[in-house]
């Protein structure tokens, strides 16, 4: 990499991701001073220099959401003080992503808010993966690239040459993202009809398209707390989906009772990627991990370089 002084930085939600993505770019992570004061309140500055340089700050969404976009923002603003050229924010997992709209009156467009407080913060570029929706590009007041991992998970389910497959969408929601996928593996596509009455409750109500005596996969964004997921498989079953029934999504966020739904719920695989981590606690027997380092790795390369980010996605 020759398109001047580069640094990675990276905070401590995941920080095995971050040694990968170092590791893929043959760039070593820069320290970072992170530490608490007595009373909870965050610290964080780089240890070393980054003035007039191409910053990167790796950091995702956990289960310390709240945690991890704090401690962002101070960092942000750290690196902002410190006179650095460039601030690329590499967040693989968008927190507050599914408060995007006003759905019932009264309600905030969160997601809108960590935008204008990214913003704010000293972001000058956003590199995330798989927003729960396209528009959310425009929440923010600085350059978005929103990865799409359709491509990811095309070349992991074309290795196993399943035949007479079917993508289902969980939702009318995601059914053009889940078009795109099947698109990509040659598959017809079926949704899913649902309703949502409180937050991560929803009711299945019918299946559009045809699934019976078909190997389907489930695509989706996220998985939290596997709810909508395990009601999807009882009614693909009950339409007759008698064959493989895979679960395929981005962010593994495995809220409680999630392990236990997806291990009860009767899937022959459930894919997502490490686009947060996944503690051993959370792990099960038929759970494939998907690393994205590879993926972010170049897109960070061609940025820093200023090449096609689109290239890499196709």
């Amino acid at each position: 990499m020759t398109a001047g002084p580069i640094k990675l930085l990276a905070g401590s939600s995941h920080p095995e991701l971050a040694k990968e993505i170092s590791k893929c770019l043959k760039v070593p992570l820069s320290e970072m001073v992170i530490s608490r004061f007595a009373c909870g309140e965050i610290y964080a500055k780089p240890k070393e220099t980054v003035r007039g340089m191409d910053v990167f700050i790796i950091q995702t969404c956990t289960d310390r959401v709240n945690e991890d976009l704090m401690e962002l923002f101070i960092m942000l603003d750290s690196v902002k003080r410190s006179f650095a050229e460039r601030i690329h924010v590499v967040m693989p997992h968008y927190g507050y992503a599914r408060q995007d709209r006003v759905a019932t009156p009264r309600e905030p467009i969160s997601a809108k808010l960590m935008a204008d407080l990214m913003s704010t913060a000293g972001a000058n570029h956003l590199i995330g993966l798989k927003f729960h929706s396209d528009q959310e590009q425009g929440f923010f007041n600085c350059s978005v690239d929103n990865l799409n991992t359709n491509k990811l998970f095309a070349d992991y389910f074309r290795q196993k040459k399943i035949k007479d497959l079917v993508v289902v969408s969980p939702d009318a929601g995601g059914a053009k993202d889940a078009k795109k996928f099947a698109d990509l593996l040659g598959a017809e596509l079926a949704i899913i009809h649902k309703t949502r009455y409180a937050h991560n409750k929803a009711d299945v109500t019918h299946v559009v398209g045809n699934v019976k005596g078909r190997t389907c996969v489930m695509y989706d964004d996220m998985i939290d707390t596997a709810g909508s997921v395990e009601a999807g498989i009882k009614a693909l079953r009950n339409m007759g989906a008698d064959k493989d029934i895979y679960l395929a999504a981005t962010h593994a966020i495995f809220s409680h009772p999630a392990k236990e739904r997806l291990m009860g719920a009767g899937f022959k695989e459930v894919v997502v990627t490490n686009s947060t981590p996944i503690t051993k606690d959370k792990m099960f027997k038929n759970l494939k991990v998907l690393s994205v380092a590879p993926l972010l790795a170049k897109i960070i390369e061609n940025v820093h370089q200023s090449k096609s980010v689109t290239e890499v996605m196709l």
